[in-house]
């Protein structure tokens, strides 16, 4: 039995049609760090999966370490918002099924259909970005609220049964994990202003009581002397502690965070490096020359330590997922997809 079984429908179906989640893991250091990712639900509904690039490993090192992991699904305002606490398993035995996989998942998305993509030509092009590690997560509590408005409110809640088992991660690769060849970030404060002022949204994630960490969306956000003063909802599953502050995974900020009521005061110790392609959303699926070298560096790295070869790219377009179906009816209902429609 899946745990979309024990929610209401318009919960489950807020989980199963986003394109992206705040995903967080916990750092060895116990620092949660939280960043977006494409989440998509496992055939028989029990897990929600998500992907990294092999070329940067990182969070998927952090589950395999710690498996308590948290998501964030949020809709528009009259949808509801979700927070999940869930137990990781890593999957990086088998790169050539997890490139399928991803390659399936995301098919019906504008950056692959093949209605308005060239397949062939983008794909050639990006082997290192869908050369994926992918990680499974069962969740152990759900909680939501049938509108962002609600959030000051206490949550539905539902937990999984004591006697439920949770999946394991494939065994950690030989070696070290291949180290960052990312530029240092700019000094936070510089890298603050431009957050701010472009009014992106933060996402504030702290660990729970439980041991969970689980980002939470911010309302105003207004930078001080020493890091961020936030409001936020009513409701939080956490107090104080080690956080980070996450503006769309490309700005991120580590500090300790108190919150006294609705207010939270954030002081911060530091900015981590940005992911060249987050910088840089345009290159994507061709980064300049100096990018994608140091991005195949990693992967020969990370390769070797699995003792594998590079995964090759399916000449023809896969079958689309029932999830990738599912998304892209809810998104686009069909329309502009090709090889979906049924009518």
């Amino acid at each position: 039995m899946s745990f979309l079984d024990h929610l209401p429908e318009h919960v489950g179906a807020l989980i199963r049609s986003r394109f992206v989640c705040e995903w967080a893991s916990v750092s060895k250091a116990g620092v949660p760090i939280n960043s977006p990712l494409v989440p998509f639900t496992s055939d028989d509904l029990t897990t929600i999966d998500c992907a990294t690039g092999l070329a940067y490993p990182a969070k998927a090192e952090r589950a395999r370490r710690n498996p308590k992991i948290g998501m964030l699904f949020e809709g528009g305002a009259s949808e509801p918002v979700v927070s999940i606490s869930g137990m990781a398993a890593v999957r990086d035995t088998d790169l050539q099924a997890n490139l399928e996989r991803y390659l399936s998942e995301e098919i019906l998305t504008t950056m692959l259909d093949p209605a308005s993509t060239d397949y062939a030509e983008v794909t050639r092009h990006a082997i290192w970005y869908f050369t994926r590690i992918v990680v499974c997560a069962k969740p152990a509590v759900v909680r939501w609220w049938d509108a962002s408005s609600s959030l000051d409110e206490a949550p539905y809640e539902w937990r999984a049964p004591a006697a439920t088992s949770f999946p394991a991660s494939d065994p950690a690769p030989p070696g070290a994990m291949a180290r960052p060849v990312w530029a240092e970030p700019l000094p936070w404060r510089e890298l603050a202003k431009g957050a701010v002022g472009r009014g992106a949204p933060g996402h504030l994630t702290l660990i729970d009581r439980e041991g969970y960490p689980l980002p939470i969306r911010a309302g105003a956000i207004t930078m001080t002397q020493s890091g961020f003063s936030l409001e936020m909802p009513g409701w939080l599953p956490w107090s104080a502690g080690k956080a980070t502050l996450s503006f769309e995974g490309v700005e991120v900020f580590v500090g300790d965070v108190d919150c006294t009521g609705s207010q939270a005061a954030m002081t911060v110790e530091r900015a981590l490096p940005i992911l060249p392609l987050l910088a840089n959303p345009s290159e994507i699926l061709q980064p300049r020359p100096e990018t994608k070298q140091a991005l195949m560096e990693r992967i020969d790295q990370e390769l070797a330590r699995r003792g594998v070869s590079l995964p090759t790219m399916p000449d023809t377009p896969p079958q689309p997922t029932a999830g990738a179906r599912f998304r892209a009816e809810a998104a686009y209902g069909y329309a502009g997809l090709s090889g979906i429609r049924e009518d």
